[in-house]
C-alpha cells in the first residue's frame, strides 16, 4: 500500500497503479494509457526506472 504519510525519494520511486492519482500521472509522464502503463508494469515490476526503460524498448 502506499503509505501518504512516507513522501520522498522511495515513494517517488515507485508505481502504484492501483491508485487513480498515481495512475493519472505516470501515464501522462510516459505518454501511455492507463492499461499500457499496468502492463509495463506487470512486466517492468513497479520501479519508475524499470517501466520507463521498458516502455522505451517496446
Amino acid at each position: 500500500m502506499d503509505n501518504k504519510s512516507k513522501t520522498g525519494s522511495p515513494d517517488r520511486d515507485r508505481i502504484n497503479v492501483n491508485e487513480d492519482y498515481e495512475l493519472q500521472y505516470w501515464s501522462k509522464k510516459f505518454n501511455v494509457t492507463g492499461d499500457e502503463l499496468k502492463a509495463a508494469v506487470k512486466a517492468a515490476g513497479t520501479s519508475a526506472k524499470a517501466v520507463g526503460d521498458y516502455l522505451k524498448k517496446k
